[in-house]
């Protein structure tokens, strides 16, 4: 036991006053004479006898009293069993990722943490609160009671080790208690391992009853036919035994398809076929699961002709301009001594057909080109200069070229899953009329190849960064040293490399990606874009480059949903944001992760075992209880005790 005030006990001297006042009577028997003094003595040992019984009870019962409330001044204690911590500051880490969509036992998960952390957290208590997004530092729940009410999911996925060194750069004269409520969802090892020993946090894990979820995970137009889109949706179905789900499309809330899905396995996919026309709107589901990846927006710009130019010997060139027809494509061929500089400005895909040389201008246009978002293609000649290629090449990447082989080599090896044959072959074809080569270069490149020789070797790579393509061939490709040319390869080839990929296709982004997107527009130097949602808008950064402005988005916007690019009050064009979908399968869930940790079921379990460990057990108020007794046991002898 241990006293708040010890110096008070001195005054436990202060008992031998009682002690003193009963062994010094102030009170004297006085003798009286009777006649017949043999009653009166009986009388008088009967009464002489009580008394001093009665001055011993009260003699204890005041002494018990002052020592009572002598105690009870210098407040005595039992130390508590972890009140070393007493003074800890408490960091609440809230998941808000959207698997805490998921219903638990009395309802979605966030929604429930957030109830209980306004019901059961002490009025009184300090802490920080910290979600994927947002930060409040030391504050209480009745200041955060209205960001706890209004938060809402976030598009950013919960990490764990980002927001731990948050707290730990948090600077603090005390240690730190820490609550982590989330879901666990997609937390690894890697998360907790950095973790301080010292501060190690309590985890409360809420759990999903319904772990079935269906996401929409892409849209793409696997056809484009003369007056028709057929665009393909795929879609993803975590858990078991899949009820039937029902899917709709929408164009500018129109609804103009509909169907039914029956998940026979986990991944589905699914054709609409659309008019080829401009396109704003989204495709959604309805399931019992995640509501966050129930939608996924979409855009299709209005059909534009491609500008595409091949520089080179035209006779060399003619087998480009049936490829890029004039339906789709601005095909023009050039020889480099009647190149137009100006012109290359305004061209989506830039052909370098077997130069023998690549001018210093050329390679310092071509490079502004390509950081603008433009696609370069580079066929080699039989005596192109390797140094000079290998000069211009530096610019884009690794890419190096080595000796001229004379070798006839088979094309035997393609890449299905380049970007560059996305969406061309239904099958993997592993047996067709392999085209050949009569002489390569030998390449050096660290990128995946496109096409390959029999013996591994590379016949086209790409350099792919986020806005453009570079694609390069090993070897010419003219009828003389190949028959690449009458291979069916040839047109998905040329036209994926022709196509500007922001400009065909599907327009859906993804939010928190940080891909530049590039806008064809002519601006003045003041102008500046701004992009609406039918609930929210924003200003992207933005760069003019001559006749195009690149945009970037960083974590705008925060909702998804589509999105359009104006110009003052002009529309320019239609963009389309969606969340990722790494929330999507609720049983990326690992509770070993956190079996070395302290669990717990809710914030109040927490909160009383902190309170019951840290709070010392005063009992000053049972002396004090005891002093009453004491007091009142003093009253009742002087008045009933004869």
């Amino acid at each position: 036991m241990h006293f708040k005030h010890p110096e008070i006990l001195y005054f436990l001297f202060l008992l031998i006053v009682p002690i003193l006042v009963h062994l010094f009577q102030l009170r004297r028997f006085k003798t009286s004479y009777f006649t017949n003094v043999k009653f009166l003595k009986e009388l008088a040992v009967q009464t002489r006898k009580s008394s001093k019984i009665k001055k011993r009870l009260l003699l204890a019962t005041r002494l018990l009293l002052l020592t009572c409330v002598i105690l009870a001044f210098a407040q005595p204690f039992f130390e508590a069993k972890d009140s070393k911590n007493a003074t800890n500051e408490m960091y609440i880490v809230l998941d808000n990722s959207f698997s805490m969509q998921a219903k638990g036992k009395k309802g979605e998960l966030l929604k429930r943490a957030v109830q209980e952390l306004l019901e059961n957290t002490p009025e009184n208590t300090s802490f920080s609160l910290l979600t994927n997004t947002e930060n409040f530092w030391n504050t209480d729940i009745k200041s955060s009671k209205s960001a706890l009410q209004n938060l809402s999911y976030s598009a950013a996925a919960f990490e764990l080790s980002s927001i731990m060194a948050k707290i730990k750069a948090h600077k603090s004269a005390h240690k730190k208690d820490i609550v982590i409520i989330t879901d666990a969802v997609g937390l690894t090892e890697k998360d907790v391992k950095n973790i301080d020993s010292e501060e190690k946090p309590y985890f409360i894990v809420p759990e999903a009853e319904q772990k079935n979820n269906v996401s929409i995970d892409s849209v793409f137009i696997t056809q484009t036919l003369e007056n028709f889109y057929q665009i393909g949706i795929t879609l993803s179905a975590y858990g078991d035994d899949f009820k039937p789900v029902s899917m709709a499309l929408y164009n500018q809330n129109k609804l103009i398809a509909k169907t039914i899905i029956n998940f026979d396995k986990k991944k589905k996919e699914i054709n609409f076929t659309i008019p080829k026309e401009a396109f704003h709107g989204y495709v959604s589901i309805e399931d019992n699961g995640l509501t966050y990846d129930n939608k996924l927006y979409f855009s299709i710009s209005k059909a534009k002709k491609t500008n595409v130019i091949s520089i080179g010997e035209p006779e060399k060139s003619n087998f480009l301009s049936r490829i890029y027809t004039s339906a789709e494509f601005k095909y023009n061929n050039y020889s480099l001594n009647n190149l137009d500089y100006n012109s290359l400005e305004e061209q989506n895909t830039i052909i370098l057909n077997e130069l023998i040389e690549v001018p210093q201008a050329l390679q310092t246009t071509l490079k502004a080109f390509v950081s603008k978002g433009g696609n370069l293609v580079i066929i080699p000649s039989e005596k192109t200069s390797v140094s000079n290629l290998n000069s211009f090449l530096g610019n884009f990447g690794k890419v190096q070229f080595g000796n001229l082989e004379a070798k006839s080599k088979l094309i035997t090896k393609i890449n299905f899953d380049h970007p560059l044959f996305s969406g061309v072959f239904e099958n993997k074809i592993t047996n067709f009329q392999y085209p050949k080569t009569n002489n390569s270069f030998a390449i050096s490149s660290p990128y995946p190849a496109v096409l390959a020789y029999e013996d591994q070797s590379v016949f086209v790579t790409a350099i792919q960064n986020p806005v453009s393509g570079i694609t390069i061939f090993s070897a010419p490709i003219n009828s003389e040293n190949s028959n690449f040319q009458q291979s069916p390869l040839i047109v998905p080839l040329f036209y994926k490399m022709g196509q500007n990929n922001q400009k065909t296709g599907v327009n859906a982004l993804t939010i928190g990606n940080n891909q530049p997107y590039f806008v064809d527009v002519l601006l003045t130097k003041d102008a500046i874009l701004e992009v609406k949602g039918n609930e929210d808008s924003f200003i992207p950064i933005q760069q003019i480059l001559n006749n195009k402005v690149k945009l970037t988005f960083n974590d705008f916007p925060e909702t998804a949903g589509n999105y359009t690019v104006f110009d003052k009050k002009e529309s320019i064009e239609n963009l389309s944001f969606n969340y990722k979908r790494s929330e999507s399968d609720l049983s990326q869930v690992n509770t070993n992760i956190v079996s070395d940790f302290k669990t717990a079921d809710t914030i109040s379990t927490i909160f009383n075992t902190l309170q019951t460990e840290r709070t010392d057990s005063q009992i000053w108020k049972w002396f004090i209880i005891f002093a009453l007794l004491f007091l009142a046991l003093e009253m009742a002898i002087i008045k009933f005790v004869k």
